[in-house]
């Protein structure tokens, strides 16, 4: 779970990007909007979701940056905000 944590908070995006997130990420409903995102019936535990959508959002930067014109931004926002979102589900560790 660390590593899944460390990944998220290595990830560096667009400002532009990342605050549309922000701003999506605080309507994130997680019973409608990951099932919608993953495709799924069965809602995973947040770290499953957080690796999920950790691997959806590689896909998604990689068509960003390389302008291929199948890229959606909507999308990209859309998965950025769950992955925001689920994070801050994670227990957190205590730092000493």
């Amino acid at each position: 779970m660390s590593d899944l944590s460390q990944m998220f908070r290595m990830l560096r995006r667009p400002s532009l990007l990342v605050r549309a997130a922000r701003i999506a990420a605080a309507s994130y409903q997680r019973d409608k909007d990951l099932r919608r995102i993953l495709h799924t019936q069965r809602l995973p535990s947040p770290s499953q979701a957080l690796a999920s959508l950790l691997a959806l959002e590689h896909q998604m930067e990689a068509q960003r940056s390389s302008g291929n014109a199948t890229y959606h931004i909507t999308r990209h926002v859309e998965i950025l905000a769950a992955l925001i979102a689920e994070a801050s589900r994670l227990p957190r560790r205590d730092a000493a």
